[in-house]
């Protein structure tokens, strides 16, 4: 080993060592079980970030876990083709070169998107290497690649021919910069000061008007009705009665529907069918045309009259002047609202109206709801279903076209000659019923459609493969809890509508990487952290550490410069410590070490107590309490006791057991931690004597056989009565820095104190017996005098603690013996005060009888 932790100078060369090694790929294991996961596939755009990490370190920690436990794993990895991303970094890299997509048509731009692709495509997945995630990369999967594509086209065909797939106009979220639809969680929503118009819609009788308020006025021009509740006694009697729409002249109709609040407003809503999703909804109810006013690029169209070719944002300015010009602007309020944007082209989304392809959902959903309700699939942490019943419960047709060129071709084609529409597993030139010349659809499916099959078209669906057959269903999801709805709900129905199963067991839903101030690291708050910076200053296991430490299920994590650097300083010491116990094993050690001193028992005690516990938590994907478990156990029982103990037994007759229990923990520690640090686990124990074989591949520890209670028992007070002289002396200025002690009591103590205290607290030797003007400890069973060198400064600051315990006490007596707080206050609280009652009791005894007093 290095004389300093070094991560850089054994990270990348165990890695490699894992890969040539074969050692991510499935192998037969002692449990004769299996668990498979797959990596929810990175954007070929992305780039690793603290998301990313975490997303991927905790299911990398239960993977190895299970790998060591003797289950046959298998961890997929992949990434995804992103539709729009991918286009848009392929659009803008032609545009530095001048050219366009017209200009090149649909088959070169592709050539240029599989370029781009192979060029930058596995940036990420070089990144998340370095942080030493053991998926098989022989398996490695692609959206696009033929295995994933044939999945794609099975599912779709078989949906479309089944009925469950049409065409047809409905609101998306339409991008007037990308000019495709995209999908909720690409829009991005900021809140930005605006207004609100209210305008006068007046009756054809000339009889009056009707207010009605938007924050659109350019979409008045699609108006086809406005719309009131049927329970508005404003609007009694008037459905159906005509209003003349401003500025166009159309006269509309005032319909009566529920979905108006009667006490909101005027209780009057324009309905623009053509350019919002819920005016939509009340346009099919009423049977209203739908008139669409601008272009797919945002420019207003031949249904705008006198403003068509406007950019939607200088028809707006035009619009709200010709209104207030003719005196149907009745005001202008000032209003801040949530405005959705492109999360690629940053251009603010259009509501619109289109022609696009739809899967109707609500048959499909309900299997999919059965099945997280029965148990089938769980959640964990078990809060995140209410998210999953919400998106099932409410589900709308799912719409999976896209207007764009790079992704899986909707595989419809359309005879011209005999007006046939026909869906095809493979492509096809000639149509089947009359011989004619055939064109494909021109869009592209949605990204998700194909991560929804993810599951299983990695596994080689619709082929009968092996994977296929032994790894599916999976038994664990990992993923963030923001593409539950997105991602999550679409692969459960996928798989039960195609495999007759569900694709996973076990859905974890983990939180949010978050700065010191607890903000989401987002780019606009410039607050992100480039994981590949801080693994370059602090290696890979820091990081990996700093994620999962102390975490509760589902919770977020808030990532800290100082906590990272604590974790560094963590790394450090157990390298440390590893070096000291190979030092200790240069003159010999015992292969079958035994329980020699109670030290020893104690450490044998505390760690079949630390594998249970660790077993307990990664069995319930508790990655972070089985952490801090490890953390504080290496860091305080092993390195700040028992090395501790072992530097004093070293010295002695028992020096080559004590190297042997010394092995025995640092190898048991190594393999027990080794899932969530595996690099720095794996360079120690590559440097242990008698080490065999592969630190990932050896078996999990088990228990030590034994009855270790009462060295466990007997070491605890030898600790208690070490904490407590070294508390002394950090605190009385009247004890020497090397004093004297004497003890007395209980036999089996006294020696362990006799032995060990010099070296633990730095004190001079230990006698038998007592001695007057001393400072007293006293413990249970045992009494440890250290002499004074300054009695009266010592009689002072006695007296001064026993008057404080004095009052303490009375303090929670008092509170005790009012019948309003025991009524009052919760059972904690009232321990609490009980627990202070009985500490402060016992230390007033301890006072009066250092001071003599009765």
């Amino acid at each position: 080993m290095d004389k300093t932790y070094n991560p850089k100078s054994f990270e990348s060369r165990i890695y490699k060592r894992w890969l040539d090694n074969g050692c991510f790929q499935p192998r037969p294991g002692k449990a004769k079980k299996k668990f498979s996961i797959v990596l929810p596939p990175p954007n070929i755009t992305g780039q690793l970030h603290m998301g990313h990490a975490m997303n991927v370190t905790i299911p990398d920690a239960i993977v190895r876990y299970k790998r060591m436990k003797g289950y046959e794993t298998l961890w997929v990895p992949g990434y995804d083709h992103a539709s729009i991303a991918t286009e848009a970094k392929v659009v803008e890299a032609m545009r530095e070169e001048g050219v366009t997509k017209a200009e090149v048509g649909r088959d070169g731009f592709l050539s240029r998107a599989w370029a781009w692709k192979e060029k930058y495509g596995n940036r990420i997945v070089e990144q998340l290497k370095t942080m030493g995630f053991s998926l098989d990369w022989s398996r490695m999967a692609f959206t696009m690649d033929e295995k994933c594509s044939k999945a794609v086209r099975e599912v779709f065909v078989t949906l479309y021919n089944q009925g469950y797939i049409y065409r047809g106009d409905r609101i998306t979220n339409w991008c007037p910069g990308c000019k495709t639809a995209i999908s909720d969680v690409e829009v991005d929503y900021t809140s930005e000061p605006s207004h609100l118009w209210h305008i006068k819609y007046p009756f054809k009788d000339g009889s009056g008007y009707i207010t009605v308020a938007t924050t659109r006025p350019e979409t008045m021009l699609g108006d086809t009705a406005v719309a009131v509740s049927p329970k508005d006694e404003r609007y009694a009697g008037m459905e159906g009665k005509l209003l003349v729409l401003p500025l166009v002249g159309r006269e509309i109709p005032i319909v009566y529907d529920d979905y108006v609040e009667a006490d909101f407003g005027t209780g009057a809503v324009k309905i623009t069918p053509a350019h919002d999703p819920n005016d939509f909804e009340v346009g099919l109810r009423h049977n209203l045309e739908v008139i669409r006013v601008m272009n797919d690029d945002g420019t207003m169209n031949e249904n705008a009259c006198a403003y068509k070719g406007m950019t939607r944002e200088k028809a707006r300015e035009a619009v709200v002047a010709d209104l207030t010009a003719q005196g149907y602007m009745e005001k202008i309020e000032d209003y801040t609202h949530n405005v959705g944007h492109c999360s690629r082209c940053k251009q603010t989304i259009e509501p619109m109206v289109s022609k696009q392809w739809f899967v109707k959902m609500t048959e499909l959903a309900a299997p999919s709801i059965e099945a997280v309700k029965s148990g089938k699939i769980k959640f964990i942490p078990k809060r995140f279903e209410k998210s999953y019943f919400n998106w099932m419960n409410n589900i709308r047709d799912w719409c999976i076209s896209r207007q764009l060129w790079w992704g899986h071709r909707i595989p419809v084609y359309y005879c011209d000659s005999c007006g046939k529409e026909m869906a095809s597993k493979t492509d096809i030139k000639t149509c089947p019923h009359c011989g004619g010349a055939l064109r494909q659809d021109e869009d592209v499916l949605d990204t998700w459609f194909s991560s929804a099959l993810w599951p299983f078209s990695t596994m080689g669906w619709p082929e009968d493969t092996d994977d296929l057959k032994k790894f599916y269903p999976t038994d664990l999801l990992v993923t963030a809890y923001d593409i539950i709805t997105f991602w999550v709900s679409r692969m459960i129905f996928a798989g039960l509508q195609f495999t007759g199963e569900a694709p996973f067991k076990e859905v974890y839903i983990h939180g949010l990487v978050r700065d010191e101030m607890g903000r989401k690291m987002s780019k606009s708050l410039g607050n992100g952290v480039d994981p590949m910076e801080v693994m370059d200053a602090v290696g890979a296991d820091a990081l990996r550490f700093s994620l999962v430490n102390g975490i509760a299920r589902g919770g977020d994590v808030c990532y800290s410069g100082t906590a990272l650097n604590s974790y560094r300083n963590f790394m450090n010491k157990l390298f440390n410590a590893a070096k000291f116990v190979l030092n200790a094993c240069g003159n010999g050690y015992s292969k079958n070490p035994k329980a020699v001193t109670a030290a020893d028992g104690w450490l044998f005690g505390r760690l079949n107590a630390l594998i249970a516990e660790v077993n307990t938590s990664m069995k319930k994907y508790d990655v972070g309490h089985a952490a801090e478990a490890l953390y504080n156990f290496i860091w305080d029982e092993f390195c700040d006791w028992y090395i501790e103990f072992a530097k004093v037994q070293l010295k002695g007759e028992y020096a080559i057991n004590t190297a042997g229990v010394l092995r025995y923990a640092l190898e048991v520690l190594l393999k027990l931690v080794h899932p969530i640090i595996p690099f720095i686990t794996t360079e120690i124990y590559d440097s242990l004597p008698d080490a065999q074989g592969e630190l990932m591949l050896s078996e999990f520890p088990k228990k030590k056989r034994g009855d270790y209670a009462a060295d466990i028992k007997l070491t605890e007070r030898l600790k208690d009565c070490v904490r407590a002289v070294r508390n002394l002396k950090q605190t009385n200025e009247a004890v020497a820095k090397t004093p004297e002690v004497l003890c007395e009591g209980e036999v089996a103590l006294c020696n362990l104190i006799k032995q060990y205290l010099p070296t633990l607290a730095k004190t001079g030797e230990v006698q038998d017996g007592s001695r007057e003007n001393c400072a007293l400890i006293a413990l249970d069973g045992i009494k440890i005098f250290i002499p004074l060198a300054d009695t009266e400064k010592e009689r002072e600051r006695l007296i001064t603690e026993l008057e404080k315990c004095r009052f303490e006490l009375k303090l929670a007596q008092s509170k005790l013996n009012n019948a309003g707080f025991v009524q009052k206050a919760p059972p904690k609280l009232l321990e609490a005060e009980r627990e202070k009652v009985a500490s402060y009791t016992a230390r007033i005894a301890v006072l009066t009888e250092k001071l003599g007093e009765n």
